[in-house]
């Protein structure tokens, strides 16, 4: 263990580090933590900017274990992080992937991973140190082994911690977000004009997976609706002339992720058709109204119910609105009805220039079918700039 002598004096911070270390410090005080275990593939990207070991890209399972690398930092001392890590990404270390000090590559099992964090908090954090940890990303054998080591009373949840340190993007991360945005939609208006009628909804999926890949994306998800059925998930449902069809779908660009939803018909859509989709139009635009630096997050509910109230189609018209980054969901929180549920967070609180908001209007109609919009939204200084802000009529299809 360190002394306090040596503790008190931090060596010069590692280069490269993608984030403000001063406001993660900031955060672990206010949250009572000394040290951190990072565990979660995406606050790991997060902390290398933009590194994901491409091996595990697709399953962290291997043999009878998973894949569990681990950052450690400890408050104030960048200088004392480190990477503890499967033997393979050493190769990874030879191209600078890492601004860690110091970097261990010899853990292929999550208990191997618990055990080598705790070898390292042990020489790198104070005594007594409170460990945050994420725990919805911490195997239960990995906690066991720190909880035994260190006292469970020193461990706590430090994924709000992490959340709050990435609710900000950087100029760099907006661009990414602008960019997955842009190309998510570009990919829904080429597979709606790739639609013909007796085109399967499996058919439409794998044709929205190629153009996503095509524009360097990854593909996530597409949740795709067709005729008057309100079912979302890929079928053998086929198109029919006149009917419409929404695709929601989400693809990520190097992690960051663009979420929206666009409408096409096979056709010409009529006056009741124009009118719905206007109406949910309408509600986007409200709840972009309040949004600039300063405002209250709860106040993009408040506008949108507003407008919500005025429709007579209010009772079949769903609302939400949350943040977006390399997690759906993630910070701002503006409300506690959300799918997945969370605390309405930033509901009272200021939004900040930088954070960026997904902003969804859905219409069940029990006779025309699902109507929805989806957009992303950046918050600016002066107000907000919309992302992929393209497309968001009736596209004909075909």
């Amino acid at each position: 263990m360190h002394d306090a002598a040596a503790l008190a004096e931090p060596a010069s911070a590692p280069r490269g580090i993608p984030f403000d270390t001063e406001t993660l410090d900031r955060l672990m005080d206010e949250a009572g933590f000394d040290a951190l275990a990072i565990t979660s593939k995406h606050s790991i990207q997060y902390f290398f900017g933009g590194y994901r070991y491409f091996f595990y890209g697709a399953m962290d399972a291997h043999g009878l274990s998973r894949y569990l690398p681990v950052i450690v930092y400890v408050k104030g001392r960048p200088d004392r992080a480190a990477y503890l890590a499967n033997p393979m990404e050493a190769m990874e270390a030879e191209l600078g992937k890492f601004w860690t000090p110091e970097t261990q590559f010899r853990h292929w099992t999550s208990p191997d991973a618990a055990r080598a964090a705790l070898a390292y908090i042990d020489k790198a954090a104070p005594r007594g140190a409170r460990i945050g940890v994420e725990m919805g990303f911490l195997p239960a054998d990995a906690f066991t082994i720190l909880s035994e080591g260190l006292g469970h009373n020193r461990l706590g949840d430090a994924t709000l911690t992490l959340e709050m340190l990435r609710a900000v993007k950087t100029p760099a991360e907006l661009d990414k977000l602008r960019q997955a945005s842009e190309k998510v939609v570009e990919a829904m208006l080429a597979t709606f004009a790739a639609a013909s009628e007796g085109i399967s909804k499996l058919e439409l999926n794998e044709r929205l997976k190629r153009e996503e890949r095509a524009r360097g994306l990854e593909f996530d998800y597409c949740l795709m609706t067709m005729g008057t059925s309100l079912n979302r998930s890929p079928s053998e449902q086929r198109l029919r002339k006149g009917e419409i069809m929404s695709l929601d779908s989400g693809g990520n660009q190097d992690g960051y992720i663009g979420d929206l939803c666009r409408m096409g018909i096979l056709g010409e859509p009529d006056a009741e058709l124009e009118d719905l989709l206007a109406e949910v139009d309408a509600i986007q635009q409200a709840a972009r109204t309040p949004i600039r630096a300063g405002a209250r997050g709860g106040e993009i509910f408040t506008s949108a119910e507003t407008a919500l109230e005025g429709s007579v189609h209010r009772d079949h018209i769903h609302f939400a609105a949350h943040g977006m980054g390399l997690v759906g969901h993630e910070a701002p929180w503006l409300s506690d009805r959300m799918t997945p549920p969370y605390p309405a967070y930033h509901a009272d609180r200021p939004l900040d220039a930088g954070m960026v908001v997904s902003i969804e209007t859905t219409l069940r109609h029990p006779a025309r079918g699902f109507v929805k919009l989806e957009d992303t939204v950046a918050v600016t200084k002066a107000g907000w700039e919309a992302f992929g802000d393209t497309g968001r009529g009736w596209n004909r299809m075909g």
